[in-house]
């Protein structure tokens, strides 16, 4: 994997001893409430850092001048794979949230994924609820592609009945980006 720095970010895999920076924010109710799974303790903490030391679909979003991790991305090519499609997700810590930093490292994944990789279209789905994240994905230029109902749940409510949700579908094609980002070659400033 490799490692992406934008202005004040260094995007990097997962360490195994990234468990406390990681409980900072995966213990936060507020900032769980639409992943699908709860709050996480100390233990599962540092046993979800180790495995996602593993899994090359996590990004760490640290801060570049104190190397604090704030945050994650998730970034995984899709099935099959010769429809090269990769998805994109994010969790960050509350602490963090309504300064940017999502939409830096997002914008440096995204410039990585289409320019680097070559990939094809990035997709990315939320909870119509959760209006700061698909606010997110249409600063990046994402396009709300549908409105699924009722079409998945991750937790269940008290009797054990599934909490079923709405889902908000976006995607972005490479060719669509490259436009989007033109740079010139002397200059090097968007087009």
């Amino acid at each position: 994997m490799d490692v992406l720095e934008t202005q004040r970010l260094i995007l990097r895999s997962f360490r195994a001893e990234d468990g406390d920076d990681l409980h900072a924010y995966l213990s936060q109710e507020e900032v769980v409430r639409f992943e699908p799974y709860g709050v996480y303790d100390q233990a599962a903490s540092k046993a979800e850092a180790e495995r996602r030391a593993t899994d090359h679909a996590f990004w760490a979003v640290c801060l570049k001048d104190s190397g604090r991790l704030i945050g994650n991305l998730y970034f995984q090519q899709q099935n099959p794979p010769q429809f090269q499609t990769w998805e994109l997700g994010y969790v960050f810590n509350s602490n963090y949230q309504g300064k940017g930093y999502a939409a830096e490292a997002c914008r440096e994944l995204l410039a990585y994924g289409f320019g680097t990789l070559g990939i094809r279209r990035v997709t990315a789905h939320c909870d119509p609820d959760n209006h700061p994240s698909w606010q997110l994905l249409e600063r990046l230029k994402l396009r709300r592609e549908g409105h699924f109902l009722q079409t998945g749940y991750f937790k269940p409510d008290e009797q054990g009945n599934p909490g079923w949700h709405d889902t908000y579908a976006y995607g972005l094609l490479g060719s669509e980006w490259m436009s989007m980002n033109q740079r010139d070659d002397v200059t090097g400033r968007s087009l």
